[in-house]
């Protein structure tokens, strides 16, 4: 069974740098057929896609969000079975519940069906990690 973990700083004053974790367990991040997304969701605000990686074949590959695309950068590392984002230049609007999830679904456009890909059925989610941007 595959088990993700989210953990962050929970308060980040504006303009800093924001580090999250994903644990995962249960499964490699490197094993085929597994992506993993960041996705977020603000107060009173719908789901939003942030990015993936994922292995294919041994090669890894990584997408981003275009309108996240040039403050946030995922990572990992694959002994620690982690996953890691980074998004810089926070606002108070990056205020929200942030979550890692995995799925063994492909995706042609990642930044269109992000979220579809993530609700498909064979998806797990952590429970999120509350990040809130505050002075």
């Amino acid at each position: 069974q595959v088990q993700l973990q989210e953990s962050g700083p929970g308060l980040v004053k504006p303009s800093q740098t924001l580090s999250l974790t994903c644990t995962v367990s249960g499964v490699s991040i490197t094993a085929n057929y597994h992506a993993w997304s960041w996705i977020r969701q603000p107060p009173g605000k719908g789901l939003e896609w942030m990015g993936v990686m994922y292995y294919d074949g041994g090669r890894y590959y990584a997408y981003h969000s275009p309108s996240l695309k040039s403050r946030t950068s995922i990572s990992r590392d694959n002994a620690k079975k982690t996953a890691f984002l980074q998004m810089n230049s926070l606002t108070p609007e990056d205020t929200a519940v942030y979550y890692c999830a995995t799925n063994v679904a492909t995706c042609a456009r990642w930044g269109v069906d992000g979220i579809t890909w993530a609700a498909g059925p064979l998806a797990s989610w952590g429970r999120g990690t509350q990040v809130t941007v505050s002075a």
